[in-house]
């Protein structure tokens, strides 16, 4: 019998005699389709809005790409490099440095590479920048002797026939002649030769002329190279006596000819020149910030934003006078509970008169409650610096009443009482909504039934009527809270030293230092500490209780 009925179920067609069950999920299928379509804009615009920021803000918190883009042969250099040992990296690191900086002091890039640095370790803006000035001389000593060697040293196209490949001087011989101005000139290619036998100056030559060409608008072909690039042809020389071989003609022979004189020079170590420009390059601990930081990812931001740094020792604590973003994480959320709860207490009995009063009367109250929204933020909060201060209204009244004495007026204002006072207005409607939509649904015949039974007034509101009002209380203490643990202008405004919140150390760090590693960091811990506190809230309360109406 059952056979029967699954054969007779799969042999019903529709109308024009397709299977039923086939033309039902297909007719399914356009549905959920129909119903993804509609609702793909605002899909759209959550993910642009909302998730992308978040998502960046987390790849910004463990970004240290500016280390090894702007010292990339140096990080090579110190993979060699034992940090836990007490000597200084050897020459070779130190010459990688040379030529990084070089190239990033033309670039203008140095200077951020420091003050990036410098939220590691105090000291390293200044360094960079005093030595970026002088890093142009390193290595003068040897262009001179070059130059007394042979003044052909100091020609470009010595260099360019030195360093350049036959492709390129074609194609730049081609652009020169075509005296185009608005095709750019080839990029330069090193050849194979100088690869092999001067590696590092063909790598240094080939930013001298990367940074002539985009940064100058200049050719490497008319452009003398810097003193960095002849110290690196003095260590290639010392290094490999028989580079000649790699090339015929006039440059063979030049080349040979200096080979044999470098033996004679007077030389100078790049370790000497660092420490010459800057006697902080003899200490290990620079060395061990450059190494610890060389990756181009990095938990230094979230250190940083919990009062901890890396050591050659592993994670330690900062000293105690520099401990501010743990302090400011807790004040945040103390005062953040706080102003909560001062909205509860003020708004509850407001919600409750607004719920029982006639529609008419209710209605004007609630353009009352609403009237703040009609005014700026930064004017109300600028009205409580006036109403706050010493010489306020608020202490010329309680002293005109007699409550203070003139000499013993109240500190309302640059603390944290005035970001509880100031915010607790500016965040009051957002408790008194919530909760006047709830005990709107509420009959009054419950509270009148629990007292024909014989309970008190206290006794019907406390077991009857508040309860029925928790989720109001849950969803307004939700929208305060998280309203105000992100508030920073009322508090930068009236808050002083004492009343500011982690959110006012964020945006100082995006708009004023522009460490946006350290503020994305801030911002995610900030998001971690709010998740955790729905966790709680939702284990205490239950989620599932708040309600808005």
């Amino acid at each position: 019998m059952s056979d029967t009925t699954s054969n007779t179920a799969e042999k019903l067609t529709t109308s024009d005699g397709k299977p039923l069950k086939a033309s039902l999920a297909k007719a399914l299928r356009r549905q959920k389709m129909r119903a993804l379509l509609l609702i793909a804009p605002l899909l759209l615009f959550v993910l642009i809005s909302f998730a992308a920021p978040i998502v960046d803000m987390l790849f910004r918190s463990v970004q240290n790409e500016i280390v090894p883009e702007t010292l990339p042969r140096t990080v090579t250099a110190l993979e060699s490099w034992d940090p836990a040992s007490d000597q200084l990296p050897d020459e070779f690191v130190f010459a990688a440095l040379r030529d990084d900086l070089i190239i990033a002091a033309e670039r203008k890039q140095h200077t951020r590479l420091g003050s990036r640095l410098n939220y590691e370790m105090t000291g390293m803006s200044s360094l960079f920048r005093k030595t970026g000035r002088r890093v142009d001389d390193f290595g003068e000593i040897f262009t001179e002797q070059f130059e007394d060697l042979n003044e052909a040293w100091v020609e470009p196209a010595t260099w360019v026939s030195l360093m350049a490949s036959e492709d390129w001087i074609a194609a730049q011989a081609e652009w020169a002649g075509a005296d185009d101005d608005t095709v750019a000139e080839p990029a330069f290619v090193v050849s194979e030769a100088a690869k092999e036998a001067l590696p590092r100056t063909a790598e240094i030559y080939a930013g001298f002329a990367d940074v002539i060409q985009t940064e100058d608008n200049d050719s490497p072909t008319e452009e003398e190279p810097w003193n960095p690039v002849y110290a690196a042809l003095y260590d290639d020389l010392i290094a490999n006596p028989d580079a000649a071989a790699n090339y015929s003609g006039a440059t063979a022979e030049l080349l040979a000819t200096a080979a044999a004189a470098v033996p004679e020079f007077e030389a100078t170590t790049a370790r000497e020149e660092f420490i010459d420009a800057d006697e902080d390059w003899g200490s290990l601990d620079v060395w061990q910030t450059l190494y610890r930081f060389k990756g181009a990812y990095t938990a230094g931001y979230y250190l940083a934003a919990l009062d901890a740094q890396m050591t050659a020792d592993g994670i330690k604590m900062v000293p105690d006078d520099q401990r501010i973003y743990l302090l400011l994480f807790m004040r945040t959320l103390i005062l953040s509970v706080v102003i909560t709860f001062s909205c509860l207490v003020l708004g509850y009995p407001v919600a409750f008169l607004l719920s029982h009063l006639p529609l008419r009367s209710a209605n004007l109250l609630m353009i009352l409650v609403l009237l703040p929204f009609w005014t700026s933020l930064l004017v109300r909060t600028s009205a409580w610096k006036v109403l706050l201060q010493q010489q306020g209204v608020i202490n010329d009244i309680l002293v005109y009443i007699g409550i203070v004495s003139d000499s013993g007026r109240l500190a309302l204002i640059n603390n944290a009482t005035g970001t509880v006072i100031a915010m607790t207005h500016i965040l009051l409607p957002f408790m008194i909504l919530p909760l006047y939509s709830v005990m709107k649904t509420i009959s009054p015949s419950y509270v009148r039934a629990a007292k024909s039974l014989g309970a008190t007034d206290w006794t019907a509101f406390w077991r009857i009527y508040f309860p029925q009002t928790v989720p109001g209380i849950g969803a307004g203490a939700v929208l305060v809270f998280i309203l105000s643990i992100g508030y920073y202008i009322t508090p930068e405004l009236v808050g002083g030293t004492s009343g500011i919140f982690i959110s006012n150390r964020i945006a100082y760090h995006i708009s004023s230092s522009l460490n946006w590693g350290l503020a994305a960091a801030l911002g995610t811990l900030l998001l971690v500490v709010v998740l955790l506190c729905f966790v709680i809230y939702d284990k205490l309360v239950g989620i599932d209780n708040v309600k808005l109406g």
